[in-house]
């Protein structure tokens, strides 16, 4: 069951650059840095209200990110649902011929599972499921 938005994912060149809007001139709480090596990236988490937001910075020039960046800039990416059972959720969304990116759960950020549908099943918006604590059935 989706229990509410987890995360907006915003891709940019730069961390470095880009904290400093969000934490100086938004005054979101900075949760600090991780890499996510298996997903090519550095992650940059703030707290904004009952979600928060991802700044995602490629590692890697082939990654997902730096390709995003290349083909539309910087800025939104995905938007982040979190749920209590990832796989259930997947099962669910294939049983509605929904098209996925990830037909089983991969390791995110701050120990999180997560799933991409994708884009052309879901108006467009890439959509990421996230189960905190990383665990799954």
């Amino acid at each position: 069951m989706i229990k509410h938005i987890n995360h907006i994912g915003i891709a940019v060149q730069s961390l470095d650059a880009q904290i400093p809007f969000y934490r100086d001139v938004l005054g979101l709480e900075f949760l600090g840095i991780e890499e996510v090596a298996e997903q090519k990236v550095k992650v940059a988490m703030f707290q904004a209200g009952d979600a928060k937001i991802e700044l995602l910075e490629p590692t890697d020039p082939e990654s997902p990110i730096a390709r995003h960046i290349e083909k539309k800039g910087e800025g939104m990416h995905h938007i982040a649902y979190e749920t209590d059972n990832v796989v259930s959720e997947i099962e669910g969304l294939k049983e509605k011929e929904m098209r996925m990116i990830d037909e089983t759960p991969r390791n995110g950020a701050h120990g999180c599972q997560i799933a991409f549908i994708h884009p052309k099943s879901s108006g467009r918006v890439l959509t990421e499921l996230c189960q905190s604590g990383g665990a799954h059935e």
